[in-house]
């Protein structure tokens, strides 16, 4: 991997985290849906990192919430479970050897691919993250009905941005 992506990657990182704890910590609709653009970070690593350094990346970004939010490591075990999901998915779906993409974006990969990968990884993430924030049975359906509803904007959120800042590549 060259320096400039690894710069990208870092710089995206402070972005997006900056956005998420400066802006995004307290926008929230009637507390169901909360946006979580921070996971667009982890959704776009390159498809060469081992996946040892993904859940050292995932773990330390989640840390970094934590510390933010004052979580006691949902976010990071939310962020791991987001890796976990990605590395599978991405196992499954994408030939490496054929494949030349240093990046699973939007412009890369394509809407299809894409929207799946996202809804995928956003909803195993979310669902981590609301269940163990509530750690209740008796208040499943309202956890699950953050779940969805925060999802939906974490998704539509990552699609806008993805059509916002990459090009469709040339085919």
């Amino acid at each position: 991997m060259n320096s400039r992506i690894i710069l990208i990657n870092i710089l995206r990182w402070f972005i997006l985290l900056s956005i998420q704890i400066l802006l995004l910590r307290n926008l929230s609709f009637y507390d169901l849906a909360t946006p979580f653009t921070y996971i667009l970070f982890l959704l776009l690593l390159p498809f060469g990192i081992p996946n040892p350094i993904l859940y050292l990346i995932a773990f330390g970004t989640g840390l970094t919430l934590d510390a933010f939010y004052d979580t006691l490591g949902v976010h990071t075990a939310a962020c791991v479970t987001l890796v976990f999901v990605r590395i599978l998915f991405i196992s499954v779906t994408v030939s490496r050897e054929n494949f030349d993409e240093p990046e699973p974006t939007l412009g890369n990969m394509g809407f299809k691919w894409f929207g799946l990968y996202a809804l995928l990884c956003t909803f195993s993430h979310h669902l981590v993250l609301f269940l163990l924030e509530a750690f209740k049975l008796t208040e499943l359906s309202y956890t699950l009905l953050r779940c969805l509803l925060s999802g939906i904007f974490t998704l539509f959120t990552v699609i806008l941005i993805e059509f916002i800042f990459y090009n469709r590549k040339m085919r």
